[in-house]
Formats: structure tokens, C-alpha cells, sequence
């Protein structure tokens, strides 16, 4: 298995065409973004929704090269793990004015769907799921708080026998069944996004074309190998791929690989057991199984290593493994295709955006920490208004410390590891584990 490896579940169900050129040229925009992801394209099309159509996109590689292309696809609630770590650092206004955004995500993503008519698989269900008294009395409380956001979705807290009326594992003691989230085609996604920024609004985007140099000012000068990008404004939206091409940013994430897979295509019977519901789902672990059953009747699942950093030799079997833990009566059942690679973590599990000290036209949007399909869509639009006029989010989120990962670049899989373990005994603390 080699990672980044284009042969994912994603690139071989893809159903966009799409190839834009690299960059030979000298060229000037309001605002350049660095970054093909869900990040890059997300703010890319809310800029131009707001009429905002002079922003030039620099993909690296191609578009869903990173952890937009090879994730869960999973359509989830919220946009950082635990909002208690961050109360302290915005107060009880910026906390509120996080909430009242928190859970909008999936309502963005079913309205471009449907605006931009998008074949991305998008279905709804989703369960949250525990094991335990405490994960219980946690799954009440976020029950409690998704209903008042959106009143008018189906919320339920499960317990005992109910479980498995949504997923068909004995694994799990308790649930929240949120039929306003649930799941999506990821690439798909993306590039319907992609499609539309360029063809409706006119929007220029270029795969095959790193960012080599960046010149900070009143206009701002991206160096390619053939090319240039003068703009006004510019957001950083590398992920893991960052590469320290910007000292300050690349301080304050570390890199941790998360594996995926899909299993053969199973038998209607066995994806009724495995889901009545055909949902997505995770526990509420620091360090997540996920799962969901995909349109082609595979069931998608992944997970990353439990308490050391590592990539296993035979992820195949890494994966298979850890999947029977939850459906044992999948012993016989095969994994098609197995793929990973890294995502950037932050060291309070939350994403960082904002500008930087000294340049107040230069954004950046990282450390989404394994959970970015959903909160990218969110924070596209927070990223918006800090290019505008603000707004109480922009507020709250850009004003959050981000704090320096010591050691990261010699002594990685040790901090990763001492990072899972501190994650593990925190979360008795916080009703995770």
C-alpha cells in the first residue's frame, strides 16, 4: 500500500471529468488561494456567491488530492472536537456566537447540492454512538443541544435494544440518531463545487501548481515554477501539505495518518444488519471508528491507530481487523481497497483560522484534526466574513491562541503517541471514553 495512492474508493466512483491547467503565466487576482481541498474550493465559491469573482485557486497536485479525497465522507454536526477547551479563550459571547454556527453545515451542503444539481450520493442518518454510562450522559446532553438548534430534525437519544435499529452492532450501549446529518461522495462533492466556481462564476483554478515562494505586502506575489499570482488578499488552505512554506502556521499542526477502506459490494441482507437506516456512523472516542454504508452497498470503514502512530504494514488486514471488533459476522467478507495518508491535528482538537500577526491580508484555515468535510463548509463562510466586514464568529474563532507543537519535525511518531495517549485518559474527563 503506498499512501496517497489516487486509487481510492473516491477516484474510481468519480462522476467529474474535470482537469484544469497549470499555471504559465503572470497573473493578478483579488484574492489567491492556496489549497484544492474542500478548504480552498469551499471559500473559493463563497466568495464568488458573494460576488467576490476575482479569486484564483493553486492546486499542488490535483483537486481532493489530501484529506478532502480520501476521507469518511461523513455529514456530521458541530465544527471542532469539544467546545469546553476553547470556552476559556472566547468567553461565553464568542462561545455562543461558535454554537449558533455549529450546526449549519449539512443544511450549506444540501443547498449547493441541490442549487448547483451536484450528483454527490448525499444521504441522510447519521448515529453518534457509546459504549458506557458516561458516553451516555454525553449523548443526552449533544441530543439537547442539536434539537435546539434545529428544531425541525428528527434527534433521538437510543438506548439498549433501540441501538440496533439504526446500526446492527452489540458493540454499542447507547446512540443519537440525527436525521438531519448523514453522508456524502466526497470527490464528488468537491468537484461539483469546482464546476460550478468556474463555469457560473468565472472562477480560475490550477491544478499541477505549487506554490514555490510567497511575498508578503500591501499586494501579495505567489511564485510558481511558470508562473505568478498577484493578489490583494491571500488564504492559506494546505492541510497536511503545508511543507513549511509558512514558518508560522506550520509551528502550530502536526501531521497523523488516519487509514480507510471499502469492503467488496455485500448482499442487501447483510446491509440491513450492518444499517436499517444505510447510515454513517461513529463512536465518540478521542480516536474514532467510522463507518458508513456507500451507495454501491459497501461498507465503507476507518479509523486510525488507537494509541501509537504508525502505519501499518498490510493495512488491508489493519483495517479488516479492527472492523470485525464491530461486525464479527463479516469474517468472510473482503476489503476491496485500502488507502491513508496524513491529516493536520491542532493541539486542542480545533481548527485554527485567522490572519497572520503581521500581515492582516493573509488568511489561513487549518487543523481541522479529522473532522473537516463538514466544518469546512462553515468556516468557508466565517473566512468570508473576516475578508469583509466580520462578524461574530470570525470574532470568536480567529481570536482562539494557537499553541506550538515542540518537537513535531524530529521526533513525530513520539508526540503523536503521547498526544493519543494524553487524548485517551482527558477524555474519562469530558464523558468520551
Amino acid at each position: 500500500m503506498s499512501l496517497e495512492n489516487p486509487s481510492t474508493y473516491y477516484t474510481i466512483t468519480r462522476k467529474y471529468d474535470l482537469h484544469y491547467p497549470d499555471l504559465e503565466d503572470d497573473i493578478e487576482a483579488d484574492v489567491v488561494i492556496i489549497g484544492g481541498g474542500l478548504t480552498g474550493i469551499n471559500t473559493a465559491l463563497e466568495l464568488a456567491e458573494r460576488g467576490v469573482n476575482d479569486v484564483v485557486v493553486l492546486e499542488g497536485n490535483y483537486l481532493g488530492f489530501g484529506g478532502s479525497g480520501r476521507n469518511g465522507g461523513h455529514v456530521m454536526a458541530g465544527i471542532g472536537h469539544d467546545l469546553e477547551k476553547i470556552e476559556k479563550d472566547v468567553g461565553p459571547d464568542g462561545l455562543e456566537a461558535i454554537l449558533n454556527i455549529s450546526d449549519v453545515g449539512a443544511s450549506i451542503i444540501k443547498k449547493r447540492i441541490q442549487k448547483y444539481n451536484i450528483d454527490a450520493d448525499f444521504q441522510h442518518g447519521y448515529g453518534y454512538l457509546g459504549f458506557n454510562k458516561r458516553q451516555a450522559k454525553t449523548l443526552q446532553s449533544w441530543q439537547r443541544t442539536f434539537s435546539s438548534l434545529n428544531p425541525d430534525q428528527e434527534i433521538v437519544y437510543l438506548e439498549g435494544n433501540d441501538v440496533q435499529n439504526i446500526v446492527g452492532s452489540e458493540r454499542y450501549t447507547c446512540a443519537l440518531k440525527h436525521m438531519g446529518n448523514g453522508q456524502v461522495h466526497v470527490l464528488n462533492l468537491l468537484l461539483g463545487y469546482a464546476k460550478a466556481f468556474t463555469d457560473l462564476y468565472g472562477g480560475r483554478i490550477y491544478e499541477n501548481t505549487p506554490a514555490l515562494e510567497v511575498e508578503y505586502g500591501e499586494k501579495i506575489v505567489v511564485r510558481t515554477a511558470k508562473g505568478s499570482v498577484k493578489a490583494n488578499k491571500i488564504l492559506w488552505a494546505c492541510g497536511a501539505f503545508l511543507d513549511k512554506l509558512e514558518p508560522e502556521l506550520h509551528k502550530t499542526t502536526i501531521n497523523v495518518y488516519a487509514f480507510n477502506s471499502v469492503s467488496k459490494p455485500l448482499p442487501n441482507h447483510l446491509i440491513e444488519q450492518i444499517s436499517a437506516i444505510r447510515g454513517a456512523f461513529s463512536d465518540i472516542t478521542p480516536i474514532i471508528d467510522y463507518y458508513r454504508v456507500t451507495n454501491e452497498n459497501r461498507l465503507m470503514y476507518g479509523t486510525c491507530g488507537m494509541l501509537l502512530e504508525y502505519v501499518p504494514n498490510d493495512l488491508k488486514s489493519f483495517l479488516h481487523g479492527k472492523m470485525l471488533r464491530l461486525f464479527p459476522y463479516l469474517k468472510d467478507i473482503k476489503i476491496d481497497l485500502a488507502w491513508g495518508g496524513p491529516m493536520e491535528c491542532t493541539l486542542n482538537f480545533f481548527p485554527q483560522i485567522g490572519t497572520l500577526t503581521e500581515h492582516k491580508n493573509v488568511f489561513f484555515a487549518q487543523g481541522y484534526s479529522g473532522f473537516g468535510v463538514t466544518p469546512s463548509h462553515v468556516i468557508a463562510g466565517v473566512i468570508a466574513d473576516g475578508m469583509s466586514n466580520g462578524s461574530k464568529a470570525w470574532d470568536a474563532m480567529s481570536s482562539i491562541p494557537r499553541k506550538q507543537v515542540y518537537g513535531k519535525d524530529n521526533f513525530r511518531h513520539l508526540v503523536c503517541s503521547l498526544g493519543k495517549i494524553t487524548q485517551q485518559i482527558d477524555a474519562y474527563r469530558v464523558g468520551r471514553r
